[in-house]
Parts: structure tokens; sequence; C-alpha cells
């Protein structure tokens, strides 16, 4: 006869394994955190008006590269409003969580958050079978992260843009960002959290990502950032005002 689990024993197996990896705030690698460490450094120092937070979409605006890269931009439009960039390639939200909570988020008070997060968290792992997370648990994860910057900057804007569309035109990964940003639009309140979606302006009348605009279809070229800074100029503007 087989031996039954104690039911308390089951729960707990079935608790783990549907876990949302996306609301579990954790930190990466070694160097990871000595990205993490210069942050929390930066903001111990102050003077933030303009917080722009996300991933490695985020990170690359400080690219020197004068084609790839979207540092010229970010000097001439963003440096001047006292804006930090707190992005790290490869993050997932619960990356960008546990940063939140243990530094990164200290000693000043932003104006205006800018936050881009979520798409490392569509996708399969590199076993290309396993997913990172499903469009549910993808949304939950974001609006942790939401959530978390209305808890630790309660009289922020959080300029909240959908998450950039990504691959070929037919690609799962590219229908499961429109799935999650969907949803995400919600979030919009019109007065703390101003939800934006530029996605349009990366794609050709096909739909499909110009190679000059996202040369490997998901992280954007100089031209690529060149469109999301004109995106976002007036709409940044306002939300300073």
């Amino acid at each position: 006869m087989k031996r039954l689990l104690p039911l308390t024993l089951v729960f707990l197996i079935a608790a783990i394994a549907s876990a949302n990896t996306a609301v579990e705030p954790g930190p990466r690698d070694a160097a990871w955190l000595k990205r993490h460490e210069g942050f929390v450094a930066e903001a111990r120092h102050g003077g933030i008006d303009v917080l722009f937070l996300g991933d490695s979409i985020t990170d690359f605006w400080r690219d020197t590269n004068p084609e790839r890269g979207g540092k010229i931009i970010w000097d001439r439009e963003f440096a001047p409003l006292k804006a930090a960039n707190f992005g790290i390639s490869g993050d997932r939200t619960q990356h960008v969580l546990w940063r939140l909570r243990n530094g990164e988020a200290d000693g000043y008070q932003p104006k205006v958050v800018v936050l881009m997060i979520g798409t490392n968290n569509t996708g399969l792992e590199r076993d290309v079978t396993t997913p990172h997370n499903t469009p549910p648990e993808v949304i939950e994860g974001v609006t942790a992260v939401v959530n978390e910057l209305r808890a630790r900057f309660p009289e922020a804007k959080i300029l909240f843009l959908a998450i950039f569309p990504r691959g070929e035109k037919d690609a799962p990964q590219r229908t499961q960002v429109a799935e999650v940003n969907r949803s995400l639009a919600k979030l919009h309140d019109g007065r703390h959290v101003f939800f934006l979606d530029i996605g349009d302006r990366f794609l050709d009348a096909e739909g499909n990502i110009p190679k000059d605009v996202m040369p490997d279809l998901l992280h954007p070229s100089a031209k690529g950032y060149e469109i999301w800074a004109d995106a976002i100029r007036e709409p940044l503007k306002q939300l300073l005002q």
C-alpha cells in the first residue's frame, strides 16, 4: 500500500512548485553586487530628480558608442535634468525589487521615476524549454516593482513605460510582451502612475523592428535611443512641472 504524504507537506510542495520567482527579491553575482553598491553610493549622495530604472535597455543609455549606445543622447536630454541611471543589464523584476529594498531607494526623493522592466522575465531559460515566467507572473512582478516605488517614493510620479517590442513580428515572445503590456496599462492612474506605450515607434508599417533601430531586435541603437528620447521628452517635462 502506498504511503500518503502528510497534507501539510503536500500543500508546501504545491506552494513551492507554484511560487512566482518574479516577485521573490534576490541578488545576482559578485559583479552585479558591485554595480548595485555603486548605485547605493550614488543614492546616498542625493541630488537625483529623475531616476531611470530597469535592465539592459536602460543600462545602455550609458554606452558611449555613437552608433550603438545612448550616452550622447543621455548627456543632451537627461543629464541636465539631474537624472540618474540605475539600469543593470540582465535584470528581472525580482532583482530590481531586491535593489530597491537594499539601499538604492535610500537618501533621496526623485520627482520622476522612468521605469521599464520585465522583458527578461519573458521568454525561455537557457534550456529553451522552461519559461522564465508566465505572463500573469510577469504582470505580478512588474506590478510589485511599481508598488515598491510608490511606497519608497510616495511623492514621485512614475513614468511607467510598456515593455518594448522584441523579436520577429510573429515570435511567441512578442505576443507575450503584448499580453503583459495590455494588463500593465491598467496600473495607470493619472496621478502617480503614468503608463506610456511607445512600442509602435520602434516598428515599421508591417510591424517589424527595423535593424537600424534595434540591431538584435531587442536593444536600441543610437537611432532607437533617439526615438525613445523624442517619445518621452514632453511627458517627462510635464511630470517635472
